[in-house]
């Protein structure tokens, strides 16, 4: 039988998370309920934030590739969000 393993009360979740997410391919992010092309504006240098993205992200192609893996620095997201939550902003 499979062992199921809970979280204990004041168990830190963020050991749990993974460091690094993929964007959806459809749908909304299960992390963050995000789309992905709310999520491409906040890790990819565009108008929307002055070519200063503001969540950090990784690509990973192999040389010459032209396609590859993009992968979004999981904290940086959530400390993104935590932050617009608690200025009050609403973009």
């Amino acid at each position: 039988p499979k062992t199921v393993q809970r979280l204990e009360a004041g168990e830190r979740a963020s050991e749990h998370k993974p460091e690094f997410i993929r964007l959806p391919k459809g749908g909304l992010c299960p992390w963050t309920g995000l789309s992905r092309a709310k999520m491409n504006e906040l890790i990819l240098p565009c108008s929307y934030n002055e070519f200063n993205p503001p969540v950090k992200s990784v690509c990973l192609r192999k040389p010459g590739a032209s396609k590859g893996a993009r992968l979004v620095h999981l904290k940086s997201l959530l400390d993104y969000l935590t932050a617009k939550m608690e200025g009050g902003n609403c973009e």
